[in-house]
């Protein structure tokens, strides 16, 4: 893992910035679910488990968007698989789930960050050539 804090380009920025709003939304779906339970939905244990799940997974997420923004390289891969990840989550709601606008939307939202981090600024600066001259390169 690269421990270089270059600052990242635009699109990496706005990505980590979408990636961190999916961060919150998780967070919140998981505290909805606690309230869920203590409202008395039955069987508690499944739901709180899938909440603790949750809080982990998007407080990753969390984590790895701020590093991202600070401009941390290693932290653009967990920010790809979130997006692959909830990319299928999009696909369940559109097709077994029959929620075809939810799924719809989901799947964009998604697509549309992948396409932010793998841009050519966002692929150079990942690799680290972002500061190399051309007479750097041919060497």
């Amino acid at each position: 893992m690269t421990t270089q804090t270059q600052a990242p380009p635009r699109p990496v920025r706005i990505a980590s910035a979408l990636t961190f709003v999916q961060g919150l939304g998780g967070i919140a779906l998981a505290v909805a679910l606690v309230v869920r339970v203590i409202g008395g939905a039955t069987p508690a244990g499944p739901i709180l488990g899938a909440a603790g799940v949750l809080v982990l997974w998007f407080g990753g997420v969390l984590f790895a968007t701020v590093m991202l923004f600070r401009g941390h390289h290693g932290a653009r891969t967990p920010v790809i698989v979130t997006q692959l990840l909830l990319l299928g989550c999009a696909w369940y709601a559109y097709g077994p789930s029959e929620q075809q606008l939810l799924g719809s939307l989901g799947g964009i939202y998604c697509v549309v960050v992948l396409v932010l981090l793998f841009t050519t600024e966002g692929r150079k600066w990942a690799m680290g050539f972002e500061g190399e001259s051309e007479v750097d390169k041919a060497d």
